[in-house]
């Protein structure tokens, strides 16, 4: 990592309509965020918070269900533009690079951005690492988040579908992977064998 550059890690979790429901208008609006700053590879701060959706307050069962978090920790969490404020000042300001695992957290908070009329935070380059590991790799799918992890022959940090858990995890595969680009120096992606000889080697250097 460059000097002084400092990198966002981010990871949402969103509301969900039921799944058969017919909710006039939906989309997702972020009720959770995980967001992890990262300075010279040094953790510089990290955030986490409930927040309350404005469009539809009311959680759906399958979206309490999936993600657990209750009705009650939604509403007490903290308003959207505060979130927004809380990730202006995370960046610093800058256009720091925002590194996520998928691509739905930034077209997500775009467009939730758009539904409240404020502007959207960020201005750095915005890194979809799940397509960076595919690229890296050679993957023919894209992988999920915690699957990267074990096959890294690492276990993830916390709970699966935290968002500060899933942030932290996030920020750790690209520790890895930038590790490895380093150590691979070639462009060609690796073979499943060299994968399998990676995470020996990782467990003996990390």
């Amino acid at each position: 990592m460059g000097e002084e550059c400092r990198y966002l890690f981010i990871d949402f979790e969103f509301t969900m309509p039921e799944k058969n429901g017919r909710y006039k208008g939906f989309y997702p609006e972020i009720i959770e965020a995980g967001i992890v700053s990262v300075t010279n590879d040094q953790i510089l701060d990290q955030f986490s918070s409930f927040v309350s959706p404005v469009r539809f307050p009311k959680l759906s069962e399958r979206c309490k269900s999936f993600l657990h978090i209750s009705q009650e920790q939604v509403d007490q969490g903290i308003s959207f533009i505060e979130l927004v404020k809380k990730m202006k000042e995370m960046s610093g300001n800058q256009p720091c690079p925002i590194i996520t695992w998928g691509n739905m957290d930034m077209r997500v908070l775009r467009n939730n951005c758009q539904q409240v009329g404020i502007p959207f935070p960020f201005k750095g380059k915005e890194v979809d690492l799940s397509m960076e590991y595919k690229r890296f790799f050679g993957d023919q799918n894209q992988t999920g988040l915690w699957k990267a992890v074990q096959e890294y022959g690492k276990e993830g940090t916390g709970k699966h579908h935290r968002a500060l858990d899933d942030a932290m995890t996030t920020y750790n595969i690209f520790r890895l992977v930038e590790k490895d680009k380093k150590y691979l120096g070639k462009p060609e992606p690796t073979t499943i064998g060299d994968r399998v000889d990676f995470s020996k080697l990782l467990n003996k250097f990390a």
